[in-house]
């Protein structure tokens, strides 16, 4: 499992923007509402947190980056700990094992109690919506009346995907900072700088991460090679460890895990193509011709916005159906 953005001090998702909130605060004009606007894993997220931190009050640590503070601070460890109490997250709930699909009225109703109290241990009081796109109609119309009305000592992050999902009302009221995807020469320094991963390694993950710097040091080399030892053991083993299949379908969600599904889908479709090849006569028709269905999954997973977690149960139960044919 790779990092949560809470836990990430040294990645630093965009310096302008980094440089543009802090002169806001440095000059007393900070706006009570950022929308951080970019593809998914382009670092938003971990820019909401690392402004969070400054916000409440941990010391800065320039060395890493302008908003940077230390993983010792007293204020970094309430927030990586989701303790500290002038701080206010808010996502997708978890029930039974699935993410539910949106951010709840319920959820959204808890603002105006949190933003009504004074800060208790810090100069402002922190939200942050992650991601804003996720709020149902009902729970983006109670932050609306936050905004309409902005709490004093209060600021609001809202981390977006594509912002046109959002009320037009929602978006006016807040000041716009834009993350770009990274490209993969970036990418590939990042890992290599951060993880000691050889060249053709980070390269490979560079490729992979879709733009994202959490997804490509999620797939740095260890990972991959974790990823490709699974993979063959799935394949060319006799049976899939249904606990360990549902804590990998786990780490599927968000582009980090979008990222660790593809690199496990590329892997198992090579498995299967190997085991296609190596196979007696006589069977070789059928696994190629799982190859085939596989080769298949990871566009139709994207195009459609399948459940990864379930495409992944399919693959796993058409492989062990292949391996009884006899």
């Amino acid at each position: 499992m790779s990092e949560h953005p809470r836990d990430r001090y040294d990645l630093v998702p965009d310096v302008a923007a980094e440089e543009a909130f802090l002169d806001a605060l440095n000059r007393g004009r900070l706006h009570h509402a950022w929308l951080l606007c970019g593809v998914e894993g382009s670092g938003k997220a971990t820019f909401a947190y690392r402004a969070a931190r400054r916000l409440l009050g941990a010391a800065p640590d320039l060395t890493r980056g302008p908003l940077g503070t230390a993983p010792y601070d007293p204020v970094s460890q309430l927030v990586s700990a989701q303790s500290h109490p002038d701080l206010l997250v808010m996502e997708r709930l978890v029930e039974g094992g699935k993410q539910k699909k949106t951010i709840s009225v319920d959820q959204a109703r808890d603002l105006p109690g949190f933003f009504a109290k004074s800060p208790s241990q810090a100069q402002y009081r922190v939200a942050i919506i992650d991601a804003a796109d996720d709020l149902n109609i009902n729970a983006a119309n109670a932050l609306l009346k936050i905004l309409e009305e902005p709490p004093e000592r209060g600021v609001l992050l809202l981390v977006t995907h594509p912002p046109g999902r959002l009320l037009a009302t929602i978006r006016s009221r807040c000041r716009r900072l834009s993350f770009p995807i990274w490209t993969p020469d970036q990418l590939e320094t990042l890992v290599r700088n951060r993880t000691g991963a050889d060249p053709e390694d980070a390269r490979l993950a560079a490729d992979m991460a879709g733009g994202s710097p959490g997804a490509a040091l999620a797939l740095s080399s260890g990972a991959m090679q974790e990823v490709d030892a699974l993979a063959r053991s799935w394949v060319l083993g006799d049976s899939v460890d249904r606990t360990e299949q549902l804590a990998v379908a786990d780490g599927f969600r968000g582009a980090e895990g979008q990222a660790r599904f593809e690199a496990l889908m590329d892997r198992l479709i090579a498995a299967v193509k190997v085991r296609a090849l190596e196979a007696p006569a006589g069977q070789g028709a059928r696994w190629a011709e799982l190859w085939t269905r596989l080769a298949e999954l990871p566009d139709r997973t994207a195009a459609i916005n399948l459940d990864r977690a379930d495409v992944l149960a399919g693959a796993l139960a058409d492989i062990a159906r292949t391996k009884a044919l006899r």
